[in-house]
């Protein structure tokens, strides 16, 4: 005879998930540190989104539950229908929304070998399986032959953050549209582009177009990067009526704050703070970039980014680990990578000039160069 159970007992699919691991801040002592490993806005946040958090607050009423102005002003900003918009908390909360709605147990998720470490829980937590595709040849980013080679009769949904993270490729508009056309109809691909306000104006809208054209496209945005809100947890999605409509039964009610819907609409008013924050990005991240190839003698080398990051790769003398903890001794928290199968990699974001002064100082030290 079988023993009666004595507590709940988790769906094993769930008992398998390791929690989502954030960017370190603070030493093993508990000494604080200049954060390079959560991709944050250096410069803060505009003066207008600021301002905006302190009028007009009732924290005793609830927020608008279809966050209305907000997607009125996304709606205008980038040339879309507010009806196929909605908003979330963060743009996690509707990546796990659209995995949640379109895939379950015997279901395939699938991304690139090295994406956003989110992606595999969101799989998880609704019992499918992640499914990962080989990076291109050579590299470390996606790549649409693998992608496409890697789905199955299994596969429901395609998630692809672009530009990647962690590692900071981006799939131009003509091969993501080569992605899309080699899908089945039936599965749904699912663009995730957190840094797309650090591409240059002109190839942010690709996303957007694919999903206004096709039933099977979703695109998420977030205002946590370059608007500088991340802890005001504020995201967005756009696709067809039918996919916003099965967003819209599962995420959670009052979802957005009124803060943070008033913050992200100001926010969406200063696109000069974008426009300097991305300009800021494009100089720190091309200095950095610099430094590390001439240090290339020292098997230190970084993948091409798009992103407000940069992967850095470590084969020679000196370690991933041995930077990190030189760099944490240096006042600087970067993000070490073994959990995602990147352990001679840190990923480093582009902080202010003064930090990419100390980045790039300490580095050289490390390799014996005059810093």
């Amino acid at each position: 005879m079988s023993q009666p159970i004595s507590q709940p007992t988790p769906k094993p699919w769930i008992a398998a998930i390791h929690p989502y691991v954030p960017g370190q801040s603070r030493t093993a002592s508990g000494r604080p540190l200049v954060k390079l490993s959560a991709n944050e806005n250096p410069l803060g946040t505009a003066p207008a989104a600021l301002a905006a958090l302190c009028e007009g607050h009732a924290p005793a009423d609830y927020p608008d539950p279809d966050a209305r102005a907000l997607r009125e002003g996304l709606a205008a900003l980038h040339g879309l229908d507010p009806a196929r918009i909605v908003c979330g908390t963060g743009s996690g909360e509707l990546l796990h929304c659209a995995v949640q709605g379109f895939a379950g147990p015997g279901d395939e998720v699938l991304f690139a070998r090295y994406s956003f470490s989110l992606y595999p829980l969101l799989a998880m937590k609704v019992g499918a399986t992640p499914v990962l595709a080989a990076p291109a040849e050579g590299a470390f980013g996606a790549s649409v032959d693998n992608l496409l080679a890697a789905v199955t009769a299994r596969t429901r949904v395609v998630l692809l953050d672009n530009p990647n993270n962690p590692v900071g490729s981006y799939l131009p508009p003509a091969e993501l549209a080569r992605l899309h056309a080699g899908l089945p109809p039936h599965v749904l691909l699912v663009i995730d582009e957190a840094y797309a306000e650090y591409l240059d104006p002109a190839l942010q809208q690709a996303g957007f177009a694919l999903a206004a054209a096709h039933d099977n496209v979703l695109v998420s945005r977030t205002f946590s990067k370059a608007y500088g809100l991340a802890s005001e947890r504020v995201g967005w999605m756009t696709g067809a009526p039918a996919l916003i409509d099965i967003l819209n039964r599962l995420r959670g009610a009052f979802n957005v704050s009124a803060s943070g819907q008033r913050a992200a609409l100001a926010a969406l008013g200063d696109q000069d703070f974008v426009a300097a924050a991305r300009t800021h990005n494009a100089r720190e991240r091309a200095r950095l970039s610099e430094a590390i190839a001439a240090l290339g003698n020292h098997g230190i080398s970084a993948s091409p980014s798009e992103a407000n990051f940069l992967l850095v790769h470590f084969k020679g003398e000196v370690s991933a680990t041995a930077a990190r903890d030189a760099l944490a001794e240096a006042g600087y928290a970067v993000r070490h990578l073994p959990g995602q199968g990147l352990p001679d990699a840190l990923r480093i974001t582009i902080g202010t000039s003064e930090a990419m002064r100390a980045v790039i100082a300490t580095l050289k030290r490390l390799c014996g160069e005059p810093a």
